[in-house]
């Protein structure tokens, strides 16, 4: 005989609880399934984009335009202007400390890119010293795709000029501003370019391979989901089974 239970209004008020708790929960994991959804459809514009035909100079140089399609591979031709090249500090690679080499691509009398080159580690005791880089004289073929400007990061100080002299600590930087570099270069970047040639010139290009990232949205989901079915299941059994199996065990004589 199973025996009805009192419903009490401490019961209405855990009944509510858990039910604020299971929709919130529940709407923060269908949430998490969106946050992952929109990425998977931004790796997949991402991926179009990277099958698109490659750009040549001729296609830049007849439209600036047809660069403004990111992450899309270009094949240039142009001289370095080394005088010009950054090195921005505090870019790990495959775990290691060091910089990314950044020079200015110039395609022709007007028009500048400025490209990513690629990682040289950072030098164990004295920062500033620099490893050695080749940076080919002439015209020179640069293969990548064109990439947003690099994140900047976290900076004790907010002065972003440096002098053009022969010391390679005034090249090394924390974050570049990119209209005050174009500035100091002497004119503007059509793109921003990321060197995917094989590694090169005393630098490495190993660099990350883009992906969705839903892992850890996936996983959030995951554990809204399981924290709505713990509340579910606590409630019923705090609430149902246990009051229950208790009145089984001690009946109320009549």
């Amino acid at each position: 005989m199973i025996i009805s239970l009192p419903r009490t209004r401490a019961f209405a008020w855990v009944t509510l609880a858990m039910v604020i708790g299971v929709v919130l929960t529940v709407r923060l994991g269908f949430w998490q399934l969106s946050r992952a959804a929109q990425k998977e459809e931004r790796q997949a514009a991402i991926v179009s984009q990277m099958e698109v035909g490659v750009l040549s100079t001729a296609d830049l140089l007849a439209d600036p335009s047809n660069f403004g399609l990111m992450h899309q591979r270009v094949k240039l031709e142009g001289q370095w202007l080394p005088q010009h090249t950054v090195y921005l500090d505090n870019r790990p690679m495959n775990g290691r400390a060091g910089f990314w080499v950044i020079t200015p691509l110039q395609l022709n009398a007007y028009t500048l890119v400025l490209v990513q080159r690629g990682w040289v580690p950072r030098h164990q005791v004295e920062r500033t010293l620099l490893p050695e880089i080749q940076t080919p004289t002439g015209v020179v073929q640069v293969q990548g795709r064109v990439t947003p400007p690099p994140s900047p990061l976290l900076s004790l100080t907010t002065t972003s000029t440096f002098d053009n002299t022969d010391s390679k600590v005034n090249h090394i930087r924390q974050n570049l501003d990119l209209d005050a570099f174009a500035v100091q270069v002497g004119g503007s970047f059509a793109a921003m370019v990321l060197q995917t040639d094989a590694a090169s010139e005393g630098l490495l290009r190993d660099w990350p391979v883009i992906t969705a990232g839903v892992e850890k949205n996936l996983a959030y989901a995951f554990q809204w989901f399981a924290l709505a079915a713990l509340q579910l299941m606590l409630y019923i059994w705090f609430q149902f089974i246990q009051p229950y199996r208790h009145a089984r065990r001690f009946p109320t004589s009549n």
